[in-house]
């Protein structure tokens, strides 16, 4: 498990590269493909209900952000279920009557309904504010062709960094993505209904 949690740990760091910074512009994306990154050779683009044929070049761009927040939530949320699973907690206590020790000894489920209604609050407060600063509000927003969603914090200064491994990173990122988005829900289904996921099935972990 300890080598699991590392090895997530390294490739969650290594795909948390944010969009490019690029000069905001009013041309949209005409089609996926024009997208940046995405497909992972020797595969195309995989879209088999048609849906970046629908709607207008706005409805594809928002399509874009979501799945990039999605994906770095769900990156978030997949090092934290293994990291809480192997046992592995922050020392001290959350609140006056909750320990970190008795969180990490529950499912993250579990954990989550123990926070105290003030500690979720906290946490819902910091996420939307997080999800205005990432909206655009500085400048153009990404539906009419200004940057996508970055990360908020920490800040990561990519202007050094080639056309080349831009590309490689944000593919990565979106490949880590989905990947991760696969996890945490594959993590969730098992605590909720056991078996549904042979490989996790009898883990004390997921249950």
């Amino acid at each position: 498990m300890k080598t699991a949690i590392i090895a997530s740990l390294v490739a969650g760091a290594a795909a948390f590269a944010p969009a490019a910074n690029k000069p905001a512009s009013t041309q949209l994306s005409a089609s996926l493909s024009e997208l940046d990154g995405g497909s992972s050779l020797p595969l195309p683009n995989f879209d088999p209900l048609k849906l970046a044929e629908q709607g207008s070049d706005e409805t594809l761009r928002w399509y874009r952000a979501a799945e990039l927040k999605h994906g770095r939530c769900a990156m978030v949320a997949t090092v934290g279920y293994l990291t809480n699973a192997a046992g592995y907690h922050f020392p001290g206590q959350l609140s006056s009557d909750v320990s970190f020790e008795s969180l990490a000894a529950m499912s993250p489920p579990d954990a989550w309904a123990a926070v105290p209604i003030a500690g979720k609050a906290q946490i819902l407060a910091t996420i939307f504010i997080a999800e205005l600063v990432s909206e655009g509000y500085q400048g153009t927003h990404y539906m009419k062709g200004g940057e996508y969603p970055t990360m908020v914090f920490p800040q990561i200064d990519f202007s050094g960094v080639s056309k080349e491994t831009m590309e490689r990173k944000r593919t990565s990122e979106l490949n880590n993505g989905r990947l991760a988005q696969i996890a945490i829900l594959s993590f969730i289904s098992e605590h909720y209904i056991p078996g549904s996921v042979p490989v996790l099935a009898n883990n004390p972990g997921w249950h």
